[in-house]
């Protein structure tokens, strides 16, 4: 428990000197490195990052003699680096894209290739062709299917209340009991998302300015709620509270070493509910892994290849099936300094989750969320930590 009293305070002071640079008022950067705390955390105080990333390494070295266990060393040791790797950044010191995915996100993704994203394709075909949406190329029958299954913009809150109410009754039956929870869906316009856990004022922010299928808010309903981000931090702030959850578990840190699972949990939500129904949902989950995937390529495309924005959109549009200005709208924050390799959190996190979760049997799945939802991971302690079964 000290070492993440100390890891919290320490990462509440970075944030501390990361907002001290003038930026714009924009969203993201008023969200600084830490958007969400559930508990309160005393910043330690820092003159400079480079005292920042004295504290870091003299912190590092203790691990080994003083972590409660296995788990917890490893992960903090993934942690501090991850957050050397973002003081690298905000110093503008040399470091390569690649390096800050595989320091900040934890992952070795970088381009993600055909046999992949073929995968999902042949996928998407297979479900159309069931749904009836067959005879044309594959982007003409999936851009008839996403016009026949778009909710009109004026019920739009309305079907992802009802979608969140559904989630939260599954979530409540066979996970955590949340029926005391809720978050109450808001409608804003002009924001680089499509959906925001307000965890705070307990509110999802949906960004009307982009369409949506029923698919598409059944996965912001349980990526967002139940029992995506709103079960993980209430349960975060009630094992923090409770002393069973070391103080850096409050804090949500962004591109960091724990993002990936962050978001990989709460794109793992109908799955862990059972909420896969019929083709249209084996759809929307391809094209929702297909259109994650592409983001990552754009990322790659923009940071590790130098190419311009305006090449990358046309070409991620092709790819991700979607109309080129709702594309260059949905990879505006790719430019931001400090989110740039956060889109890897979600495709390598997403299948980092799912590619466990297959393996727990029925009878183990509470364990399985326990371990999950309870800890601190990575990818990489996820995989090695969990014992099977």
């Amino acid at each position: 428990m000290k070492l993440g009293k100390e890891l919290a305070e320490l990462t509440a002071g970075i944030d501390a000197l990361y907002r001290r640079t003038p930026r714009s008022d924009g969203f993201l950067d008023k969200e600084g490195l830490i958007p969400v705390a559930v508990a309160d955390v005393t910043p330690s105080s820092l003159r400079d990052y480079s005292e920042a990333t004295a504290a870091l390494l003299a912190l590092r070295s203790r691990l080994s003699a003083e972590a409660e266990s296995p788990l917890r060393r490893d992960y903090l040791e993934e942690m501090i680096d991850s957050l050397l790797a973002l003081i690298e950044t905000f110093e503008e010191r040399p470091i390569t894209f690649a390096d800050r995915i595989r320091r900040q996100i934890r992952v070795d993704t970088q381009m993600i290739g055909d046999e992949i994203l073929d995968g999902y394709r042949t996928t998407i075909r297979q479900a159309l062709d069931e749904l009836g949406f067959a005879g044309g190329t594959l982007a003409d029958d999936l851009v008839r299917w996403e016009t026949s299954a778009q909710v009109p913009a004026d019920a739009v809150l309305a079907t992802i209340r009802e979608l969140t109410l559904e989630a939260r009754t599954r979530a409540s039956a066979s996970m955590y009991p949340m029926d005391d929870q809720w978050m109450e869906p808001v409608g804003v316009n002009n924001v680089p998302f499509s959906a925001y856990c307000d965890y705070p004022s307990r509110k999802v922010l949906m960004n009307l300015d982009f369409a949506y299928t029923r698919f598409g808010l059944k996965h912001l309903a349980t990526h967002e709620v139940f029992p995506g981000h709103l079960v993980h931090l209430a349960l975060r702030e009630r094992y923090v509270a409770e002393g069973s959850m070391p103080l850096d578990g409050a804090q949500v840190v962004t591109s960091s070493a724990s993002s990936a699972l962050f978001e990989g949990i709460a794109d793992n939500g109908m799955f862990f509910l059972n909420w896969i129904d019929g083709p249209e949902d084996v759809l929307g989950v391809a094209l929702q892994r297909l259109r994650s995937a592409q983001r990552c390529n754009a990322a790659w495309m923009m940071h590790g290849m130098g190419m311009a924005f305006d090449e990358i959109v046309p070409i991620i549009a092709e790819g991700s099936f979607q109309d080129p200005d709702a594309t260059r709208s949905r990879l505006a924050f790719l430019s931001h300094k400090l989110r740039a390799p956060f889109v890897y959190a979600y495709w390598s996190g997403e299948v980092a989750v799912h590619e466990l979760w297959k393996t727990v049997t029925l009878g183990r799945r509470t364990e399985f969320w326990q371990y999950l939802y309870s800890n601190m991971h990575t990818p990489r302690t996820l995989l090695n930590h969990w014992r099977g079964g």
